[in-house]
């Protein structure tokens, strides 16, 4: 059984990781901002924690993750608020919930970032190539520490039903991935511990999740 703390909780990835964690006999520990999003984490089986990455600091945000195996972020702006909350939420955010793992003793560490190739070829907003970007150097900073970190790249995000089967590698061409087979894959990958330091891309496939992390595993 692992404890796994997830910074982006509420979100559309870090909910379905949640309730994929706790049906797999793991216990859950999204992050949340507001009192509704809390029953509904419950609801899902989790503990919630309550807390605002935009306002925790490093003491604060440890405190919360102290007693955890692993933390998985999952956050992101998402679009909203331009340019200065993607580099505070999906760049400041990881570097904070890096050093604060780091000072909880935590050494698996699981991003949730963006594929290279997104939207390459068409014409993008400013605000868009600022995510990349932010999202690039949030890559590097992490693999740049000495945590065991995995960084999950997947491809463009589905809602619609998770087929259980994809295709992982450390380069492969881009594509569309649901997000339950993104949370699916972050599992295997908790549950994998030889799997680390490295970079998987990710988009929808032939080949069952858990063969396809498998296949990563440093032997």
């Amino acid at each position: 059984m692992n404890k796994v703390f997830i910074v982006g909780g509420a979100g559309s990835v870090g909910r379905r990781l949640t309730q994929q964690l706790v049906m797999r006999g793991h216990k859950a520990y999204p992050l949340h901002r507001t009192p509704d999003q809390s029953e509904s984490l419950k609801a899902l089986g989790a503990t919630p924690v309550r807390g605002n990455l935009l306002e925790l600091d490093v003491n604060a945000l440890a405190k919360l993750m102290a007693d955890c195996d692993s933390v998985v972020f999952s956050a992101g702006a998402g679009g909203k608020g331009g340019q200065s909350m993607t580099t505070a939420i999906d760049g400041k955010g990881l570097e904070l919930t890096v050093a604060a793992a780091q000072q909880a003793g935590i050494k698996r560490f699981l991003l949730v970032s963006a594929f290279p190739e997104a939207s390459r070829g068409k014409e993008v907003s400013p605000t868009f190539e600022n995510y990349m970007a932010v999202k690039k150097q949030a890559d590097v900073h992490l693999a740049e520490t000495e945590l065991d970190w995995v960084i999950l790249r997947p491809g463009t995000l589905l809602d619609g039903s998770g087929t259980g089967k994809v295709r992982a590698g450390l380069a492969i061409p881009y594509g569309d991935v649901p997000r339950d087979d993104v949370a699916a894959t972050l599992v295997e990958i908790i549950e994998q511990p030889s799997v680390n330091r490295t970079i998987i891309e990710l988009t929808q496939g032939e080949t069952a999740v858990g063969e396809a992390v498998q296949r990563l595993a440093r032997t």
